[in-house]
């Protein structure tokens, strides 16, 4: 039966919000910001729902609606930073800290010295176990592109966090 037709919002709400809170989280690193994205991703798929071509895709719809939402997230700091900048103020911007195992921390930090495009493909493809054409129609690029990005997020992050000695 097709998920969408066959539950409710609550239900919809529910079964993905866990998820979505997940993903949200490893996209923007802030656990308060995240909470925000996914309500306002949920509320924005809802709203739009008469409209979709597949409402049985709901997990891809609101999928996609978060990176939109990260993007814009970090599109609007950038522009606060350089504001800041231009006008001698601080451009400390504190995120949560996960209370998470050692180790946690470290890859964390080294995610989010990844640039944004980098960051999501790697989020997309390892943590929401998505294809490499999945990621790609959410990222709006091409499979060869999703392939690059997480290439070079690999590399990156292998240089900023050393390998563990047995």
């Amino acid at each position: 039966m097709p998920e969408a037709r066959s539950e409710g919002i609550a239900e919809l709400y529910a079964r993905h919000v866990a998820d979505a809170g997940r993903l949200a989280y490893f996209l923007v690193g802030d656990t308060r910001l995240a909470e925000d994205m996914v309500q306002d991703a949920f509320i924005r798929v809802f709203a739009r729902w008469q409209h979709l071509r597949n409402p049985d895709a709901f997990w891809a719809y609101l999928c996609r609606t978060l990176v939109n939402l990260s993007r814009k997230h970090f599109r609007r700091q950038r522009v606060e930073r350089a504001f800041l900048l231009r006008h001698g103020g601080s451009q400390d911007v504190a995120g949560d800290a996960p209370p998470d195992a050692a180790g946690r921390d470290e890859l964390w930090r080294a995610l989010q010295t990844l640039p944004t495009r980098q960051r999501t493909a790697l989020v997309l493809r390892f943590f929401a176990d998505l294809s490499e054409s999945q990621t790609a129609d959410l990222m709006r690029c091409s499979v060869p592109a999703v392939n690059s990005l997480v290439a070079r997020g690999l590399v990156s992050m292998r240089s900023l966090i050393p390998a563990e000695e047995e």
